[in-house]
Formats: structure tokens, C-alpha cells, sequence
């Protein structure tokens, strides 16, 4: 575990704890909601407009981050955030009120993820990026494991009470509050004057930043506009004759593959090239789509799921490894706040666009459409020369 800092421990076991509780009530919020009489599209628009507003965020408080030259107020904010809404879900029904709780929850992923991220890239190296990242990974997608596993163990002895998990995932988000409180900031340089920060001035970093930070974030971005939620995946599972439990099951099995392979394909990123990685799992991203598009036995959507679990390893913490090494160390909160913030607003169009094509067209037209948008954003790739590998010391 070389290289593995307490710090990058501390911020993984906050991830593991409130992804835990996150989890616990993803792979049954589809359900959840369609009980309450939510439709297919106002779950697509449901997940982008909160993705839309974590977005947002993330761009304004990662660039007030690195102006600031604070990390840890904002982590310890959105962590508390995310753990106040889990409740929240289930206190009413009301359209209006959920809208409201599921964007406070996204609202404090917003808040944390550029400070957050800074912060794992500050306590590693260029030539191990992808290895600290893809350990924060693997821990927080840990927490994806043992939520729906504990979600999977109460709906066993109480089938279709959905509420109470809400209540129940409030507590692993309580100590992942708690545990963020033994990270401490790093003594910098405080700004010699206060330096104003309009909340879209981190779009102005677009201009700012390095030609070939554009290059990638543009091909990550036109990939995101055609990755809708995930929860997609889950009700073609069920529409496919999985019952809620075996979704439940499927999710899990997914998110153990992701964070069983998360670190080590961040040790062979590093040695092989961040780009050649990611563009290995855009390729398993594509199979999975099209492979969708059938309506097959539960083993072969098992095989499915287990790929799906190989792409996200091999791209969710290598792409931040990838536009960390691209970027100014100074900035590195901006450069990451201001592309997971455009990333979720392309995922809103996303989940609403996927949500469409599925109500006019049918599931396999949304899931073939994601795939072949999925080659083109492959090629684009292939086509980016070495200077999108330069590492920043």
C-alpha cells in the first residue's frame, strides 16, 4: 500500500461510509419512486435536473477552493449535506419535496468533490495519480456493496417498506461526517487580499486552461451526454423479469467488480498510459449498451454487469488522474470542479434524453444510441495525439 497516505485513508473510509448510505437507496429508488407514481420521464428529468445542480456547484466551489487555499470546510459541508437528505426522501411524497431532497443531496456532492479531489491529487505524484485515485475508488465503491447488501438484507424481513431504509441510511452518513473531522488542511499561503468569486467564474478557466485539458474534456463531455443514470440500466433489468430483489443483487455484484478492479487498473494506468486505459473502458461501456438492447437470461445480464464494472474501474478515477496531470497543481480543484460540473449537466440532458427515447421509441433504441455515440467518442480519442499525456510537475 505504498504511496497510500493516512489522508487518502481518512477521505476514503468518509467515501466508503457515505456511499454506504447513498447505495443503500440507489438500486431501490427507481422502485421506490415509481410506487409513489413517478413516470419514467419525471425519473429522467427527476436525476438530471439534480445531477444539474451538483454540477453547477462543483465548478463554483472547486475554483473557491483553490482561491481560498481551503479543502477541508468543504468537504465536511457536502458530506453533511448528503447525509441530512437520505431522511429527507421519506418525510413526504410530494413531487416538489422530493425534487428538494434529492437536490440537497447532490448539492453537497457538488460542494465537496473539487476540494475533495484536490486533495488526493496533492497527496500523490504524476506517475501515481491513477493509483491514488483508483484506491479512493475502489473504497467508495466499496460502500456500494455493503449498502445494497444491507438494503437487499431488510427487504428480506420487510418486503416493499421502503421508507424506513431512508432513515436507516442516515446513520453510516452521520459518521462519515464525524470521521471527516480528523482530516485537517495543509498550511498554506493565505491570498494577500480577498479575492472575489463570482459563481460562474470557473467557466473563465476554460479559456485559461491548457489546449490539451480542452482536448480531453471535450471528448469526456460529448461520452457524458450520452451516459444517461445508471438507474436506466436497473429497470431494463427489471423490465427484463429480474425481480427487485435480484436487481438489488445485480447492482451489488456490479459495484463489488468496480471496486475489485478500481486500484488495480489504476496501477496499470500508470504504467501503460491514462488515455490507452480509458479508452479500454469506453470499449466495454459500448458492448454493454448494445448488449442491452436483448432481452436474455439472468446470467447473461450478470456478464453484462460484470463488464460494466470493468469500465467504470477503468475510467471513473483515471479520467480525474488523467485532467490532474493535464493541469496546473494550482488550479486542480477549477479543472476538476469546472469538468465534473459541465460532466453533470451533460448527464442531465443525458438522463432526460435517454428518458425520452425510451418512452417514444422503446428501451432498445436508447440503449443502442448510447452505444454508437460511444464508438464515435472512441475514435475520437484514438485521434488525440501524446500531448494529452504531458504530465504537469
Amino acid at each position: 500500500m505504498k504511496h497510500i497516505t493516512p489522508t487518502i485513508w481518512i477521505l476514503s473510509i468518509v467515501s466508503l461510509l457515505t456511499d454506504t448510505a447513498s447505495e443503500m437507496l440507489y438500486p431501490i429508488m427507481p422502485i421506490y419512486l415509481k410506487s409513489i407514481g413517478f413516470s419514467i420521464i419525471l425519473i429522467g428529468i427527476l436525476e438530471g435536473v439534480a445531477e444539474a445542480t451538483a454540477g453547477i456547484s462543483k465548478g463554483y466551489f472547486g475554483k473557491l477552493s483553490d482561491t481560498s487555499g481551503k479543502r477541508i470546510p468543504f468537504v465536511q459541508i457536502g458530506y453533511a449535506l448528503s447525509a441530512v437528505s437520505k431522511p429527507m426522501m421519506a418525510i413526504f411524497i410530494y413531487p416538489l419535496w422530493i425534487f428538494f431532497a434529492r437536490t440537497i443531496d447532490r448539492f453537497g456532492k457538488g460542494i465537496r468533490t473539487g476540494a475533495r479531489d484536490a486533495i488526493l491529487s496533492d497527496e500523490a505524484m504524476p506517475e501515481t495519480k491513477a493509483k491514488v485515485f483508483g484506491f479512493h475508488r475502489s473504497m467508495d465503491t466499496l460502500g456500494a456493496v455493503l449498502g445494497p447488501a444491507l438494503a437487499l438484507v431488510y427487504l428480506y424481513y420487510y418486503p416493499q417498506n421502503y421508507k424506513m431504509l431512508f432513515f436507516i441510511a442516515f446513520v453510516p452518513g452521520l459518521l462519515a461526517v464525524l470521521a471527516s473531522f480528523y482530516l485537517k488542511d495543509k498550511k498554506t499561503k493565505k491570498p494577500d487580499q480577498k479575492i472575489s468569486t463570482p459563481f460562474f467564474s470557473f467557466l473563465q478557466y476554460w479559456s485559461a486552461s491548457p489546449q490539451a485539458y480542452r482536448k480531453v474534456v471535450i471528448g469526456l463531455l460529448i461520452f457524458t451526454l450520452f451516459n444517461s443514470s445508471d438507474v436506466f440500466l436497473l429497470l431494463k433489468a427489471n423490465q427484463a423479469g429480474l425481480d427487485d430483489k435480484m436487481v438489488i443483487a445485480i447492482y451489488i455484484f456490479y459495484n463489488f467488480i468496480y471496486a475489485l478492479f478500481a486500484f488495480p487498473i489504476g496501477i496499470i494506468a500508470d504504467k501503460i498510459g491514462l488515455k490507452t486505459v480509458f479508452i479500454i473502458g469506453l470499449t466495454f461501456f459500448a458492448t454493454v449498451y448494445f448488449g442491452m438492447s436483448f432481452y436474455t437470461s439472468i446470467p447473461y445480464f450478470f456478464g453484462l454487469f460484470f463488464l460494466y464494472g470493468i469500465y467504470a474501474a477503468a475510467t471513473e478515477g483515471v479520467s480525474k488522474a488523467w485532467i490532474s496531470n493535464i493541469t496546473d497543481k494550482k488550479d486542480t480543484a477549477t479543472a476538476i470542479g469546472t469538468y465534473t460540473g459541465l460532466q453533470s449537466i451533460c448527464t442531465m440532458l443525458a438522463s432526460s434524453l435517454t428518458g425520452l427515447i425510451w418512452f417514444r421509441f422503446g428501451a432498445n433504441a436508447a440503449f443502442i444510441t448510447t452505444g454508437t455515440m460511444t464508438l464515435l467518442v472512441i475514435i475520437y480519442f484514438l485521434t488525440l495525439t501524446d500531448e494529452v499525456n504531458i504530465k504537469h510537475q
